[in-house]
């Protein structure tokens, strides 16, 4: 392990020192590099990029009845979120059928990591503290970042605004409190100062509880005239806090960084299946959540032609589950994990030419974990990633291509110790715009990655197994994008369209051994997932005071297990993966209120491998809509908003067994000052 250290720590210096004895020149007052796109709309972006791209605003995200990032990224089309009911339950993400281990989430910038579970609870993350979310199908065409973001098949982004002031002002912030149905209660502040020219600060502080007590209707039956009784859901409480502060620092003209330091703490039932007559007694898991990170960014632009940025991150998680109804021998179970990563990036651009740009990255990251539990492995994971890209830019293309190269050196205290992995994994993309006036464009992208087994996959007691390989994908991607205006009365249409083929080897899943509470995890056989993401987004001005966003997505997919001819799963639809789903969203802004619409859909899933009519689970479609009202006032601007969700009151279910919330409303309060 000393020699692998000492050849990671060599590459970083190396890549470091190329970079430093370059002779620098005196930064021009704009930097025409191909990667510094500063004046121009999100749709621009979107429809420019050579790989799918969605973006919702600030502004989109007010319009969403969004109170989670959960809520949010259902808006974004080849998006399925698992959800377990109520504010409480646990909400991963998929894209594309491709699982949540393949979906990275990038916290401004840098990537919050689990190493436990590869999952990331998108339910704990609230859009309080939120300029935009981008949604990234293969890859950013920015290839100016650490070599950790080339690695994903797909990336949502969480980035936070940069503090502003008015001329002579150097203090401003929000406050807010959400209050609604089943005990909402959410209260939040953030505050900016501007300490001098060269610093200013952000903090943010929020609460959140809700006893998650929800009434629906449970069926004791499919058939027509079937038992029901209505119940109310169990043990999906939750309290939690989030505490935030950062710094953002400019020294010289030539340098920028920032500081951030982030806290988080949670209690939650986690609502159980809801099994007939034992509602009650089954749904008494708890799950108690601590995070903490400190992470920093700083760039520099050492010429016109170059520029280098520095990342590093360290994250504590803490997480302990009790389950006090577990049927086993002592009666309880109870786990405690810790967890520990830190982190370091270092990356280089070069513009080459005018229009030929260059750049390396290399990332270095040391992860372990420990348990409460008797001689438990208590693994050290080391990973080292470096990256190599380019990119072209013209009047009619645009082409990127990378190379990512993946080293990991595994240790154990107890027992054996999984292997070592080494993989070079490559992408490339292109667009193409063939007349100069109209604004239609086809792209295509090609990427191979890999993800690999977590400690939980690996270590956990019992269930782990050193032997899983990782698991590979491989993602293509053809599309045209399409933007135009139609005069003053709509400044704003495009539309866009994507065919995808995905292909994944060496699945990992876990099945169940002697009985229904010891698991093993193994690698099978093949998926292909071939689909059509489309979408539209507009801006209508009605008048010169009043103006209509809107904006649709849909998606198609086909994701079938082809492992083995033989089975009787073989060609059927992966669990929880509709053929057809969607979004609206109807934004109306008039001088006297703020009217918005929303729309969620999903065709019929199965809730296994097997697609009989025992597993299949109906459609639904979740209605939204709200009024919101801004003054401004002596102590600043305030607003007010009303929102009534899943208008039709039904308790449709994501997952069999954890029906969702039915009808319910909530309302904000807020002050800008």
């Amino acid at each position: 392990m000393k020699s692998i250290t000492n050849k990671l720590f060599l590459s970083l210096f190396l890549l470091c020192s190329s970079v430093a004895v370059l002779d620098a020149q005196t930064v021009a007052d704009t930097l025409l590099l191909p990667e510094l796109v500063i004046t121009e709309r999100y749709s621009d972006r979107e429809i420019r990029s050579t790989a799918p791209m969605q973006i919702l605003s600030r502004k989109t995200i007010s319009g969403l009845h969004a109170m989670q990032l959960s809520d949010a990224v259902k808006h974004f089309s080849g998006v399925t979120v698992k959800d377990y009911g109520g504010i409480g339950g646990l909400k991963t993400v998929s894209v594309r059928s491709l699982g949540a281990h393949h979906t990275a989430l990038n916290y401004n910038g840098v990537a919050i990591t689990d190493v436990q579970s590869g999952q990331i609870d998108i339910g704990r993350f609230s859009l309080d503290q939120v300029e935009h979310i981008t949604l990234h199908i293969g890859q950013h065409d920015q290839i100016f970042q650490p070599a950790r973001a080339f690695s994903s098949a797909s990336a949502i982004n969480i980035t936070s605004p940069t503090p502003s002031f008015e001329e002579g002002g150097k203090i401003n912030g929000k406050a807010t409190i959400k209050a609604g149905s089943f005990g909402l209660f959410n209260p939040s502040l953030q505050q900016n100062l501007k300490l001098s020219d060269k610093l200013l600060a952000a903090f943010s502080g929020e609460f959140m509880s809700a006893n998650g007590a929800y009434p629906y209707l449970l069926k004791y039956g499919s058939a027509e005239g079937d038992s029901t009784s209505r119940e109310k859901r169990e043990n999906s409480d939750v309290k939690n806090m989030r505490l935030e502060t950062a710094f953002f620092f400019q020294p010289s003209r030539e340098t920028t960084g920032n500081l951030r330091f982030y806290y988080f703490q949670s209690e939650r039932g986690l609502p159980g299946a809801t099994i007939f007559y034992n509602t009650k007694n089954y749904s008494k898991q708890r799950l108690w959540d601590h995070t903490f990170f400190v992470q920093g960014h700083m760039d520099h632009h050492i010429s016109p032609k170059w520029v280098l940025q520095a990342n590093a991150k360290y994250n504590h998680g803490y997480l302990r589950y009790l389950d006090p109804a577990y049927l086993g021998e002592g009666g309880e179970m109870e786990d405690i994990f810790t967890q520990h990563e830190s982190y370091g990036s270092v990356s280089a651009l070069f513009k080459a030419f005018e229009r030929l740009s260059f750049a390396a990255s290399t990332d270095l990251s040391l992860a372990t974990m420990h348990a409460n539990r008797t001689a438990f492995a208590t693994p050290v994971r080391l990973t080292f990633q470096s990256a190599l890209a380019a990119k072209w830019i013209s009047n009619r293309w645009l082409a990127t291509a990378s190379l990512l190269y993946t080293q990991t050196d595994e240790r154990v205290k107890n027992g054996d110790a999984a292997a070592d992995r080494k993989k070079f994994t490559p992408y490339f993309s292109t667009s193409f715009k063939p007349f100069d006036e109209i604004d239609l464009r086809w792209r295509a992208f090609y990427k191979h990655n890999f993800r690999l087994p977590t400690f939980n996959d690996l270590y956990y007691p019992v269930v782990g197994t050193r032997l899983l390989l990782p698991e590979e994908a491989q993602q293509f991607n053809t599309g045209i994008t399409y933007g135009t205006s139609i005069g003053q009365a709509m400044p704003l249409l495009t539309l866009t369209a994507d065919f995808y083929h995905n292909r994944v080897k060496d699945k990992i899943i876990a099945y169940p051994t002697s009985n229904l509470h010891q698991w093993a995890m193994m690698n099978v056989g093949l998926v292909e997932i071939n689909g059509l993401d489309l979408s539209i987004e507009g801006l209508v001005h009605l008048s010169d005071r009043i103006q209509w966003l809107f904006g649709a997505t849909h998606g198609y997919q086909r994701a079938v297990d082809k492992s083995n001819s033989s089975s009787s799963s073989y060609n059927h639809q992966l669990p929880y993966t509709p053929r057809h789903s969607g979004s609206v969203r109807s934004t109306l802004e008039m001088p006297w209120f703020r009217a918005a619409y929303t729309l969620i859909w999903s065709g019929e899933r199965y809730a296994n491998g097997y697609n009989s009519e025992v597993s299949r689970m109906p459609g639904y479609a979740d209605h939204a809509v709200s009024l919101a009202k801004e003054w401004q006032t002596s102590m600043g601007r305030l607003m007010l908003a009303v929102e009534l969700l899943n208008l039709c009151g039904k308790n449709y279910e994501i997952v069999r067994n954890y029906p969702m919330p039915g009808r319910s409303f909530r309302t904000t309060i807020s002050i800008n000052f």
